[in-house]
C-alpha cells in the first residue's frame, strides 16, 4: 500500500500520470494500476480523467486521501530519520517557490548554510512574483513559499520571518526628492502587477495622490535598479535591492518610515501536514533568523 500512496501523491502533485511515472521511474500503466487499487480499496473515485482534454481532476475524496497519505509517508520518513546514525543525515527533496526580492537578496545565504548542513537534500528553487507563488502553494506545486507584502488569506498558512524596509530610489543626478515639486511629471519605474514591490509602489502613489504621467514596467529587480542608475526614473523598492548601489554612489534613496516596513513571510499549504524535510527546513530557518516557527 505504501507504493500506491507514493504513486498517488506524485500524481496529485504533478497533475499528470506520465510525469508521475517518470518521476517514480515507473511505467504509466503501473501508475494507473496503483491508482485503481486505491480506488478499489476505498470504494471511491479519487481522480477523474478527461481523455479528450488530457487533464485529470482530483476529487474531494482524492484530496482527503492526499492529506492522509502525506501524513503516513511523512511518519515513515520521520522514523527513518530518527533511526539513522548521523543526526544530520537527511535525504530527499524540497520544492521552494520564492518572490524575486527574497530569492535574489535574502535566501542565498540561508540556502548555502542549509545545503552545507544537509548535503543530501535536493533543493529546487523557483522565483516568481508573489501572486504566482501563492497559486503554486495552493495547487501543491511547492512545499514552501516565500512572499512579500501584506497578509494573505485563504488556502495558505503564513508566518512572518523578516522585516524589510521599502525606500524611494532615484538617480544620483536628481536633486533631493524634497526639492522636486511635481513627482507626477517624473518617469516612474514599476515591477509587474502581482509583485509585492508593485503593491507598495501603488500604496505610495495613492497616499501621496500621485498620478504618474509615464510609467515603465520592468520584470525584475535587476532591471529596475539598472534603469534607475541610468536616469530613467524613480521607484519604491526594497532597501535590500539597492543598498549596494547606494553605497557605490550609483543612486540615491529616500527613507519612507515605519509605514513602509513590510514583512517577508513563508507560506505552506493549509490543512496539509508538512513533510519531515519541510519541518526541519523551517526549524533551521527559525534558528537562522531567530523566529518562532509552530511545530
Amino acid at each position: 500500500m505504501i507504493s500506491e500512496l507514493k504513486t498517488f501523491v506524485a500524481v496529485v502533485e504533478l497533475k499528470n500520470f506520465t510525469k508521475a511515472a517518470q518521476a517514480l521511474n515507473m511505467s504509466q500503466p503501473s501508475v494507473s494500476i496503483h491508482i485503481k487499487n486505491l480506488e478499489n480499496m476505498f470504494q471511491t473515485t479519487l481522480i477523474n480523467r478527461s481523455v479528450k482534454q488530457k487533464k485529470i481532476i482530483i476529487t474531494d475524496n482524492g484530496y482527503k486521501l492526499y492529506t492522509r497519505a502525506k501524513e503516513i509517508l511523512d511518519l515513515i520518513d520521520l522514523a527513518n530519520y530518527e533511526l539513522t546514525t548521523e543526526s544530520t543525515t537527511l535525504k530527499g527533496s524540497l520544492r521552494i517557490g520564492s518572490s524575486l526580492t527574497i530569492g535574489e537578496y535574502l535566501l542565498p545565504e540561508f540556502l548555502t548554510y542549509f545545503s552545507k548542513k544537509y548535503p543530501e537534500v535536493y533543493i529546487e528553487l523557483v522565483m516568481q512574483n508573489t501572486s504566482k507563488i501563492c497559486s503554486g502553494i495552493h495547487d501543491l506545486s511547492y512545499d514552501v513559499g516565500f512572499v512579500e507584502g501584506l497578509p494573505l488569506s485563504g488556502n495558505v498558512t503564513q508566518h512572518c520571518f523578516y522585516e524589510d524596509q521599502m525606500v524611494l530610489a532615484y538617480p544620483s543626478s536628481y536633486p533631493s526628492i524634497n526639492e522636486i515639486s511635481d513627482l507626477s511629471s517624473i518617469h516612474w519605474i514599476s515591477r509587474e502587477d502581482g509583485s509585492g514591490t508593485r503593491e507598495y509602489l501603488n500604496i505610495y502613489l495613492s497616499q501621496n495622490q500621485i498620478q504618474p504621467e509615464k510609467m515603465i514596467v520592468l520584470g525584475s529587480n535587476y532591471a529596475v535598479t539598472q534603469a534607475i542608475k541610468r536616469d530613467l526614473g524613480i521607484t519604491v523598492i526594497s532597501k535590500l535591492v539597492v543598498e549596494e548601489a547606494k553605497k557605490r554612489g550609483e543612486l540615491n534613496i529616500h527613507e519612507l518610515g515605519e509605514s513602509f516596513t513590510r514583512q517577508f513571510s513563508y507560506i505552506i499549504p493549509k490543512n496539509i501536514t508538512p513533510t519531515t524535510i519541510t519541518k526541519i527546513f523551517l526549524h533551521e530557518l527559525e534558528e537562522f533568523y531567530k523566529i518562532e516557527v509552530p511545530h
